[in-house]
């Protein structure tokens, strides 16, 4: 293919499979440079596919099978060699040009796992063998139809010398396992619930294990075994405990059992994923496996808890129903990260995590919605697959799973996904099938919502209020748009559900009597559901009337964060005020205070007269949040969190990084300034006692006193560098002690360097700890960001064929320091663009993901536009690039 003018693939131009697969044989004789595989595949014709034959017809066909950087060394046809004259072979397929109707097709194909840099296929990561095959990896091992639709029952042998690769793991239940000559083993898989090649995993090393059991609710006792390399032992008890109470909540909540007779986990530390929920086998990112209290941090804790959630609930959501085709990867992606949401939100605190969710969608989704690669949750075409594991397919596609929890409440919801299930299990199919599973529960029509899954931007929501004393009718008016996006013009209304109560002047809930446009919610007993209505925002424009109230109400919008649509209202500062310490619905507290913090910067960056009166509110505010004795420490942390630069951005059509950082500092020093004896006050204080350390209020308040220490901050180096440095001295946790450390990083004081040399010395061995300093030193703010960042590539421990060294350097700085990235200067562009063109030839999927921040310069000012511009023409220009590079870059520059 070329891979500068590659072609793009349609979804509308999807025909199901001439052919199935019915079981797979493979069998690999590893070897780190010339490892062989051999297939066995048991093929038919696809009966539902276009010109099927007739049953009676057994004439022969062509078959097609995919292969990239596979040597091939043999191909038989029903026990008989092929000549090369009886197929073609290209650099990506194998075509067999003569093949009955039914047949047996082995192939022996040779690759070389140890110069697999891009991490996809076989590859090799310290020294042991692992996969990674979705979404088309798997055609780096094996001709094959690597396609998600084609499902095929798989038994797989693996044969390797025992004393370098003592552990042989596949898919599914072991069935044997032989010493074979010369020092050699070989053990055998087999995986009795059909999947699709890209859920294919093998792994092979010397590696030690930990094993408990769960019994599920009928009764079946499963093995559960987390693989990792031996220092590591120590440091997977709590992803053991998570998987265990991700197993048991499913069955709770969704009825859903385990259903092989052991579950495996593997962490390794190359891994350009997060984790991948391959049947029986999940492999993961170290970094959401290990966790101790000398490494990880409460958020690194909490991380690994949903990751192995996630991909547990899989399981069902992905592997035994999966998808029937890429542009479907919402149908597994979302529903699962709402499934695991709903699991830690669960575990945890509920308004916590809501907020740390909706503040993700916020600060990148909806950035993502506004720029090149804006696409629909189900895309309508791609170049390269990988480049739509995006924030768009897996968080937004999640609120669009939460909206119809929303419509359908938690008790038809269950019903639902009972339907989504029995209908699919055992099959790859659509978002469509999955929609009409839930329309199949109730009287709500979903033919408009249905417009989620093929819209692409973020739509807005503005809001108008009118009170009429002599009627005591209360008029809300909803108006709703879509903004243009790339090949997506004047978009038709969305089903948007507005969840919503009204205040009286004393904080006190109204009763609601709206009519025939609002309904109660189905959850009405929740915390979110108390005193609140569900609005069916279907037109452009709508009225909404509510009856008999005696004074105009304080109106609480958007409950919960029910839709993932921008709201604009002009609410005056004493109604933010009033909401950040009545509203009923927490998160809406929450974000009226980040209503609030918005307009102050924003005001402050325009220099409008009015942003003192704002100051004084939010101040006043503070004031009332930090001194709140009965409330959740986190959820104080959070109240006492501006917004973030990311989110700010989102806020302007113009974007000027520099003006926009001082404003919100300046905001910051200010609040420090007001507030700094109880912050300091926050910061000193003991807050967990003798409490286990991931006891919530222990973890609440290490958040509320790191918060307290990030605000101090922003503040002269006299003012707070010595409370933090005696804070990391005595740190007990890695937790405070990470937060001291960033914090001292952006300040210009010998304590800065004293840490960082400190927390590298003791760092030594933990390749995940050593990444936290990287990341640390890359989110700083100082003027000699830039200079610092290229320092540090050129340190011993920094790698760059280590996805997440790579992450926490290259990535920490563009995408989370966005006044170094953006420079005046342009050098922050130009640091940014020579990772990506070296990275290219190396890790096509790696450098792909560092490109979006140079994607949105068309928001930028002029001459910042470009300098961007020009780093993306200069990535253009440098050569042949990948298809997951050229397809990001040619988009981001048109």
């Amino acid at each position: 293919m070329d891979t500068q003018n590659p072609i793009a693939v349609q979804r509308l131009d999807y025909q199901p499979s001439s052919w199935l697969i019915d079981h797979v044989r493979l069998d690999f004789d590893l070897h780190p440079s010339a490892t062989l595989v051999s297939s066995e595949l048991t093929l038919r014709r696809n009966p539902d596919a276009p010109n099927a034959p007739d049953a009676a017809d057994a004439s022969s066909a062509e078959l097609t099978l995919q292969g990239v950087d596979c040597e091939l060394r043999s191909v038989q046809l029903d026990g008989r060699k092929l000549d090369e004259s009886e197929y073609r072979l290209d650099e990506r397929e194998l075509t067999i040009e003569q093949v009955p109707s039914s047949c047996v097709v082995s192939i022996v194909t040779c690759i070389d796992p140890d110069a697999n840099t891009a991490l996809e296929g076989l590859y090799r990561s310290s020294g042991n063998f692992c996969t990674q095959c979705e979404a088309e990896g798997f055609r780096k091992i094996t001709y094959y139809l690597d396609r998600p639709d084609v499902l095929s029952v798989f038994d797989v042998s693996i044969t390797a010398d025992e004393a370098s690769y003592p552990v042989l793991l596949s898919n599914g239940n072991r069935v044997s396992h032989e010493r074979l000559d010369n020092g050699r083993h070989r053990v055998r898989w087999h995986d009795p619930h059909p999947k699709p090649s890209y859920l294919f995993a093998l792994v092979a090393g010397d590696l030690a294990c930990i094993e408990d059991h769960f019994t599920t609710a009928s009764g079946r006792r499963v093995l559960l075994q987390i693989h990792v390399e031996r220092h590591n032992l120590a440091r997977c008890d709590f992803a053991m405990e998570s998987l265990k109470a991700a197993m048991r909540w499913d069955e709770e909540v969704y009825g859903l059992e385990y259903d092989l007779d052991c579950f495996m986990i593997v962490a390794v530390d190359d891994f350009n994923m997060g984790a991948m929920e391959n049947k029986g086998l999940n492999i993961f990112n170290s970094r959401y496996i290990l966790a101790d209290p000398q490494s990880a941090t409460d958020s690194d804790y909490m991380g690994v808890e949903a990751v192995v959630a996630h991909e547990y609930f899989h399981n069902w959501t992905g592997n035994r129903i999966t998808c029937r085709d890429w542009f479907q990867l919402s149908l597994k992606e979302g529903l699962t990260v709402f499934r695991d949401q709903c699991f830690s939100s669960d575990q945890r605190s509920a308004t916590v995590k809501r907020i740390e969710d909706v503040r993700l969608l916020r600060a990148r989704q909806f950035a993502e919605d506004s720029g090149p690669m804006a696409h629909p949750i189900r895309p309508d075409s791609y170049i390269e697959i990988n480049n739509f594991y995006t924030l768009t397919v897996y968080e937004k596609g999640a609120e669009v799973i939460r909206m119809m929890h929303t419509l359908l409440g938690a008790d038809r919801w269950r019903q639902a996904m009972d339907v989504y299930v029995e209908r699919h299990d055992g099959s790859a199919t659509t978002c469509d099938a999955f929609v009409d599973a839930v329309q199949s529960v109730t009287d709500i029509d979903l033919t408009q919502f249905r417009r989620w899954y093929s819209t692409a931007g973020t739509p807005e929501i503005t809001v108008r209020e009118d009170y009429d004393a002599s009627t005591r009718r209360y008029h809300l008016t909803l108006s709703q748009h879509c903004p243009d996006t790339p090949g997506q013009q004047d978009k038709a209304p969305l089903h948007v559900p507005i969840v919503m109560g009204l205040l009286d002047g004393e904080g006190r809930a109204l009763p609601l009597t709206p009519g025939q446009q609002a309904e109660q919610l189905p959850d009405s007993g929740s915390a979110t559901g108390q005193h609140s209505v569900l609005l069916h925002l279907r037109e452009a424009s709508q009225t909404f009337t509510f009856e008999d109230l005696a004074e105009p109400p304080h109106v609480s919008l958007l409950r919960g964060f029910s839709a993932p649509v921008k709201l604009h209202h002009e609410s005056s500062n004493e109604t933010l005020a009033f909401l950040m310490s009545h509203d009923s619905d927490s998160f809406n507290r929450w974000d009226a205070g980040q209503r609030l913090a918005t307009r102050l910067i924003l005001a402050t960056m325009n220099e409008d007269p009015e942003a003192e009166a704002s100051l004084d509110f939010l101040g006043q505010a503070w004031e009332r949040i930090i001194t709140d004795e009965t409330q959740d420490p986190a959820v104080k942390a959070e109240a006492l969190s501006l917004p973030s630069m990311d989110t700010l951005e989102g806020e302007l059509q113009r974007v000027d990084h520099q003006l926009l950082f001082r404003a919100h500092s300046k905001v910051a020093a200010v609040l420090s300034e007001r507030h700094a004896d109880a912050l300091e006050s926050l910061l000193t204080e003991k807050q967990s006692g003798d409490l286990p350390l991931l006891d919530a209020l222990a973890m609440g308040g290490r958040k509320l006193s790191n918060t307290a220490l990030s605000l101090l901050s922003y503040l002269p180096d006299e003012r707070w560098v010595a409370l933090a440095e005696a804070r990391y001295e005595h740190a007990g946790n890695m937790t405070d002690r990470m937060a001291a450390m960033a914090a001292l990083c952006h300040s210009n004081s010998d304590a800065r360097q004293r840490v960082l040399d400190d927390f590298l010395a003791r760092a030594a061995g933990h390749r995940l700890v050593v990444d936290k300093w990287f990341a640390a030193q890359a989110m700083a703010r100082r003027s000699t960001i830039v200079d610092d960042v290229i320092q540090l590539t050129r340190h011993s421990d920094f790698d760059t064929s280590n996805p997440n060294r790579l992450r926490s350097l290259v990535a920490g700085f563009a995408m989370n320091n966005p006044p170094g990235f953006h420079a005046a200067d342009g050098r922050g562009y130009r640091f940014l663009s020579d990772q990506v063109i070296a990275l290219d030839k190396r890790n096509p999927q790696l450098a792909a993901g560092l490109v979006s921040p140079l994607g949105r310069w068309k928001r930028l000012t002029t001459d910042a536009q470009q300098l961007m511009r020009h780093e993306l023409q200069r990535i253009m220009d440098s050569g042949p690039l990948s298809a997951d590079v050229y397809e990001l870059v040619s988009k981001s520059l048109r």
